[in-house]
């Protein structure tokens, strides 16, 4: 499997970050003001670059076997064959992790020990224990990360959300057409795997800088700061990267589901608050106009009979000629006083 987007390179960073921290960190518990009761006796400074060069290796294992993990064993397997999977690894990388360390051992610092004793000598257990610890940290981690958004637990730990503060941003809402009768056609528990489905394939949109700010039933809301929206067109290109996924899909979706999903979207840019909220639950929010008016905005596809509508905030601030702008003139939106000017969005 090739590492295929930033997202994927992203993890194999944060785990190579990740694990040199943990082993400098055991370097430093184990070699300042203690003595090894095993034969393998380390030099402090030797045993901080022997961390580092192992966090670095075992950290890009660890960070590729997650990210095998989550594009082809997710939704693929039972929680509990998933479990043991993970559980499997662990050993399977534990066991790698004492082959490397014994003829390292071997080549560099003359141990003439045999494998078995090496593994077992005194004090090893402790040292897998924390091992096998630091890798269900990463993947705890990695979950409360994914259920935060990207980056915002590092956010949220500096407190930057503490006090409420203003940012130029991009959103956009994403809508499931026809998610009634959808909804009757199939039931809830197969609605649900098909919003499930969508939802999974909507992850290209990381490709494009989108930030996945929440779910809310059928529909998703994308957001992205200004200038990493406008970059490239990114926030366009997200709409129709997914619109490009699900018809790569369509044959899935209609063997399974006997439909085929579409979405129309509505964006629109401008400031926003953004601050954290709730006291048992945290929650990463955005307050404002911005965010009501792309609603609205999207609410307006079906009365147009269009995929993609944004406002004339927005397509002010796009450059470049790979899409077409119609202009719809100006438009009531509900809740709004005042007219606002639309474009319907087309390939050129």
């Amino acid at each position: 499997m090739i590492l295929k987007n930033r997202q994927d390179w992203k993890i194999i960073r944060d785990y190579s970050i990740g694990w040199t921290v943990a082993f400098v960190f055991l370097s430093i518990v184990r070699g300042v003001g203690t003595i090894e009761m095993g034969s393998v006796q380390f030099e402090f400074h030797t045993s901080i670059l022997v961390s580092l060069i192992f966090g670095i290796f075992f950290g890009s294992i660890s960070g590729y076997v997650r990210i095998v993990t989550e594009e082809r064993a997710y939704r693929r397997m039972s929680i509990q064959r998933l479990l043991a999977l993970r559980f499997g690894f662990a050993v399977v990388f534990l066991t790698v992790l004492i082959l490397v360390s014994y003829v390292m051992c071997r080549l560099f610092f003359g141990v003439t020990i045999g494998l078995m004793e090496f593994a077992f000598e005194p004090g090893s257990l402790a040292i897998y224990f924390y091992i096998l610890s630091v890798d269900v940290f990463m993947v705890m981690l990695r979950q409360v990360n994914l259920m935060l958004g990207d980056n915002n637990l590092l956010k949220l730990l500096k407190g930057e959300f503490y006090t409420p503060r203003e940012e130029e941003r991009i959103f956009m809402f994403l809508d499931l057409q026809s998610s009634t009768q959808l909804a009757e056609k199939l039931g809830h528990i197969r609605y649900s795997m098909l919003i499930q489905d969508c939802f999974n394939d909507l992850g290209v949109v990381t490709e494009n800088e989108a930030d996945i700010y929440q779910y809310v039933g059928d529909e998703v809301i994308l957001t992205w700061k200004l200038r990493q929206g406008l970059k490239n067109q990114n926030c366009l290109d997200a709409y129709f990267n997914f619109r490009r996924k699900l018809t790569e899909k369509q044959r899935y979706y209609l063997q399974k589901y006997n439909c085929a999903p579409f979405f129309k979207a509505g964006m629109n840019s401008g400031v926003v608050t953004v601050t954290e909220v709730g006291k048992y639950k945290k929650e990463i929010a955005y307050h404002g106009d911005t965010i009501n008016t792309a609603a609205r905005i999207q609410d307006k596809c079906n009365e147009f009979n269009q995929e993609l509508l944004i406002s004339k905030c927005l397509r002010d601030q796009l450059n470049g000629n790979r899409y077409r702008f119609d202009q719809l003139g100006g438009v009531v939106l509900r809740g709004k006083e005042k007219e606002v000017p639309m474009y319907a969005v087309v390939k050129a």
